[in-house]
């Protein structure tokens, strides 16, 4: 299946155009055959801490939000993936053409946690292309997200972030360690600016990554390697969670 990280850059507070870069970004990557697209956290809003925009966000119900992209997944069959605003909750979301599907961003990051409450559930949602074990920014650094996610059949992982630059090497790192120790293939997909989206493979090779501009990377999640990876070292089967 060929994916797309689509790096936007993503401007605090200025929906409208955040929301005419990314449909643009999403109908090139459509155009170069992709058939999952991921934005990166936030990525029509940003972190907008503005009362009066808080106040238009919040009375936003997740469906009116992702309007704009319905007609792209329903004309071209296709996967997108991202987070939005919901009331206290940073939503990722799956949207296809059958319906959509919301994952709470489970812990909010410092000052986050006075305009957002962190979800109360971990699970991958079903869809065509398998099952998405979707997670957002700084759940990337509990690894119990993704080995739920990986325990209940997610097929691949996707992360929604706005990592700053200065961790970009724990960025890194992070997204190398979540596909390597769960044996999935992993898209994750950072904002413009400390960019270095990256496509990484079940064995944690990464097949393809962004620069710090707003830019598009392409590459194929393989459910057929990542069976031969977990047979290569069956770490799953050799798991002991009982003396964990």
């Amino acid at each position: 299946m060929r994916a797309a990280c689509l790096q936007l850059r993503v401007e605090p507070c200025q929906p409208e155009d955040n929301l005419n870069r990314a449909l643009l970004m999403a109908k090139e990557a459509l155009d170069r055959e992709a058939e999952i697209l991921v934005f990166p956290e936030l990525f029509l809003t940003g972190f907008c801490y503005e009362t009066s925009a808080q106040h238009s966000i919040q009375d936003k119900p997740p469906d009116q939000t992702l309007d704009p992209f319905r007609a792209l997944a329903k004309d071209n069959d296709c996967l997108i993936i991202g987070s939005i605003q919901s009331g206290r909750l940073n939503q990722g979301f799956c949207l296809y053409s059958d319906g959509l599907e919301l994952r709470p961003k489970i812990h909010s990051f410092g000052p986050e946690k006075e305009h957002f409450d962190g979800g109360n559930f971990v699970s991958p949602v079903a869809t065509k292309w398998g099952m998405v074990g979707l997670q957002v920014c700084y759940d990337l650094r509990f690894p119990e997200v993704a080995r739920s996610l990986a325990l209940q059949g997610a097929d691949f992982l996707v992360t929604v972030a706005q990592f700053p630059t200065a961790r970009k090497l724990q960025w890194h790192t992070l997204c190398q360690a979540r596909a390597i120790e769960n044996q999935l293939p992993h898209l994750a997909c950072n904002w413009a600016g400390a960019g270095n989206s990256m496509i990484i493979n079940a064995r944690g090779e990464v097949l393809a990554e962004a620069g710090s501009e707003e830019t598009m990377i392409f590459g194929d999640v393989d459910l057929i390697e990542r069976d031969i990876v977990r047979r290569e070292i069956p770490c799953f089967a050799d798991r002991r969670p009982e003396i964990y």
